[in-house]
């Protein structure tokens, strides 16, 4: 795998040049004083130190040059041991790197002190409690759900939903928690009011259709009665009917309630327990709900919520999308002026990386090492000279300039003691 230069690397690469061409300019000055110095130092002996000067600093330069070539490339492309050491050692050089960040930067205790110190939940909702954050949020909210709707297979999506509702609604019997739910509904009374409603409507109905109790008197009564007594009996039984009716809406003691609430409550017993009344709850769910009607429920349940959803996304100004905004800046609010739940945000963030970090380490820690072993061993070397082949060539500068000083020591020392 090539590593490709981009346009900082071309930067480097032109600042390496001049210090390079520096740095040897310096050794081939050195060359010259050290020529010049060596040809006349008979005729002046002052130049012999000029000339030991430049021979040290003419060593010192290419010993520091020879170590600088070396890390990269044979020198002079002799293949000389223990020289061009990046590329033969890349490999190493990753795993080592790999090792290093893997201890010393993904450590559960770094990465916990780090998040802790960086209250990323306050920041988090001083930003989300801008109205152009919410709305920004509520953008890539809204292209998240059109993308998922755009990968989604509806007759898949269907399908799930087909069997969640078997699952969950059709499979289990309906029987003993429907029994159980009216049990306690009608322990509590709460059908009372239904009762009062029936009670008040068949009242009012049987006000408004005098003529249709007398008719259906006179229908049921032989036909050798005279029309008189018809009417009489009709009449009467209108007024028993209505009398009837008004005691049972007066009296919440009287027969009627009580045998309604008889009645349910072994309803809902029989619901819980009676296996005739279970099988024939089945039976009713049988006939509600078959497979077509299952089938169909599915794919018209899918294309509300997601004609729904689509809708709302796509418009700004949808009832959705405000109360999504509007509650994205409510959170970001309370992230920042409830301490208890920023605290709880911060650890959980804590927990996630340390998790992350404890179970991971060693994969995020080997993409360095995969990654540095599929690169090409030269370009690497080319690639690890430009980021510090200037610095490496002030090495250079420095170890003729120094070399330089010391070769003049040397030389005085010696002709001092030696004479």
């Amino acid at each position: 795998m090539n590593v490709q230069m981009t346009s900082p690397d071309a930067e480097r690469a032109a600042a390496l040049r001049r210090m390079k061409l520096l740095a040897t300019g310096l050794l081939a000055v050195m060359a010259v004083i050290f020529v010049v110095a060596f040809a006349l130092q008979d005729a002046y002996p002052w130049l012999q130190y000029v000339r030991a000067a430049a021979e040290g600093g003419m060593v010192g330069a290419l010993a520091d040059w020879f170590a600088v070539t070396a890390l990269f490339k044979h020198p002079m492309g002799l293949k000389i041991p223990h020289t061009a050491i990046i590329p033969r050692k890349k490999d190493q050089i990753g795993e080592s790197l790999g090792q290093f960040v893997e201890e010393n930067f993904l450590s559960e205790d770094v990465v916990r002190a780090k998040l802790d110190s960086a209250r990323i939940a306050q920041k988090a909702g001083a930003w989300l409690e801008k109205p152009e954050s919410a709305d920004r949020v509520a953008v890539e909210g809204a292209a998240l759900i059109r993308g998922m709707f755009t990968v989604l297979n509806d007759d898949a999506v269907q399908g799930v939903i087909e069997s969640m509702v078997r699952k969950h609604l059709l499979d289990p019997p309906w029987g003993p928690p429907i029994g159980s739910i009216a049990a306690r509904i009608f322990a509590e009374g709460h059908h009372h009011r239904l009762v009062d409603l029936l009670v008040d409507r068949a009242g009012d109905w049987v006000d408004a259709n005098y003529a249709v109790v007398t008719r259906v008197v006179a229908q049921r009564s032989p036909t050798w009665v005279p029309r008189l007594v018809d009417g009489v009996v009709g009449d009467r039984v209108h007024a028993e009917l209505s009398k009837f009716i008004r005691a049972v809406q007066d009296d919440p003691q009287h027969d009627v309630r009580l045998a309604i609430d008889r009645y349910l409550r072994d309803l809902a017993q029989d619901l819980q327990h009676k296996p005739e009344t279970i099988a024939k709850a089945e039976e009713i769910k049988g006939q509600l709900l078959d497979d077509p009607r299952v089938r169909e429920l599915t794919a018209r349940t899918w294309a509300t919520i997601k004609t729904a959803l689509l809708e709302a996304v796509n418009d700004p100004q949808s009832e959705l999308t405000s109360n999504f905004k509007a509650a994205v800046r409510d959170f970001g609010s309370r992230l920042t002026s409830d301490a208890e739940l920023a605290g709880k945000v911060n650890r959980w963030i804590a927990d996630g990386a340390s998790y992350a970090v404890r179970t991971y380490r060693s994969e995020i820690a080997g993409v360095i090492s995969e990654t540095v072993g599929r690169w090409d061993a030269e370009e690497t070397s080319r690639k690890i000279e430009l980021q510090v082949g200037k610095d490496l060539q002030f090495i250079r500068i420095n170890g003729t300039v120094v070399g330089s000083l010391a070769g003049l020591v040397i030389f005085a020392v010696a002709h001092a003691i030696f004479g």
